[in-house]
């Protein structure tokens, strides 16, 4: 791409409009201009896809997208599918050595097909593999750029912890300083994926040699804040410093969930299987996790954060009409350093990466 070795030679009509065919110099390859992108070989309008699309994202049920487009539910939820796939590309090729200071880590309950699974663990969690039940949206989340690191639906397990700190570690820089709330099996998670491994030297006397042992990483801090709660109502607040306390000190940090949690509202807020108390939930795992996806990439890139705006300098507010900007609008992703303007909902559709 942008090597000069792409050409337009043809165009053919859509629904949509006048679409390109291009041929590469190099490999002698002709794509047509939507290839790899939601739209490629659909026979419905872009402008209707998009609408679906949209309205998934400010919590229209499923039901009331079909009754307003006229289309089946198969059909939207074939269109998710894509835009979901768009979505970890995106994450993966946006999402890499970010500049993080601090990770809040948080996870939000939800349920699939039923609220009580038939087949549970000790502890009344849907087993993972099961296909009903109790299901959980665990976020990684950066404050300093407003920034969604991860979004995994998984059982409220050990596992699922690894592969969130997992997935964060593969997508920031160095090891940040993690916050959650008292969830013991974060502690568990962030020294399988942040440790180093100490070996020792044989003795040469008798008995069995001492084996190599894994430690956390000296750099690594985790603060926890412990909400004590009965009857559902919180009674008292208190931080813990599990690991790194000094480093904590020296850095000036200070213990907090309270942007994560903001984001849990967020969410619940603009799908509508997480909003309470609903007949709209997902009677599927990865339907739910497609959602959860589509709306993190939207969220990141194509979604404006009012908290991350800056004002524009004098010479720059022009008027257009009745209204006077006074301020630069900035998605997380522009706050990281990542994409230098706000991505427009089809750019979010479309958009192509180097291999």
């Amino acid at each position: 791409m942008k090597q000069g070795n792409v050409s337009a030679i043809a165009t053919y009509l859509t629904q949509s409009g006048k679409r390109r065919i291009f041929r590469c110099r190099t490999c002698a390859t002709q794509f047509s201009e939507t290839r790899e992108t939601v739209f490629f070989d659909l026979r419905t309008a872009e402008d209707q896809v998009m609408m679906a699309l949209k309205m998934l994202l400010v919590r229209v049920d499923l039901t009331g997208i079909c009754f307003v487009l006229g289309v089946t539910e198969e059909t939207v939820l074939a269109w998710l599918m894509r835009a979901a796939h768009q979505a970890e590309v995106i994450n993966r090729h946006l999402l890499r050595d970010l500049p993080v200071t601090q990770v809040q880590l948080d996870e939000m309950w939800n349920f699939i097909a039923r609220k009580h699974a038939c087949e549970t663990d000790a502890t009344g969690e849907s087993l993972p593999a099961s296909e009903d039940g109790r299901q959980w949206i665990w976020i990684s989340f950066a404050p300093e750029f407003r920034l969604m690191i991860a979004a995994i639906v998984g059982p409220r397990t050990l596992d699922t912890a690894k592969e969130v700190v997992a997935t964060t570690k593969a997508r920031v820089a160095g090891v940040p300083a993690f916050f959650s709330d008292g969830f013991t099996c974060y502690l568990a998670a962030l020294i399988a994926a942040f440790h180093v491994v100490t070996t020792f030297v044989r003795t040469g006397k008798r008995g069995r040699p001492r084996q190599p042992r894994c430690e956390p990483h000296p750099d690594l801090i985790y603060g926890q804040l412990v909400k004590q709660k009965q009857r559902g109502k919180l009674l008292t607040l208190s931080t813990r410093v599990v690991l790194g306390a000094e480093r904590l000190t020296h850095l000036g940090l200070t213990i907090s969930t309270a942007l994560v949690e903001r984001v849990n509202l967020t969410l619940r807020q603009a799908l509508a299987p997480l909003t309470r108390k609903t007949a709209s939930f997902c009677k599927d795992r990865e339907r739910l996790r497609q959602r959860v996806v589509f709306f993190q990439a939207f969220y990141n890139v194509a979604r404006p954060h009012m908290s991350l705006r800056q004002p524009l300098p004098l010479h720059e507010r022009t008027r257009h009409g009745a209204i006077r900007p006074r301020w630069r609008e900035r998605t997380p992703t522009m706050a990281a350093g990542v994409t230098d303007h706000v991505w427009t909902f089809r750019e979010l559709l479309t958009a192509k990466f180097e291999p």
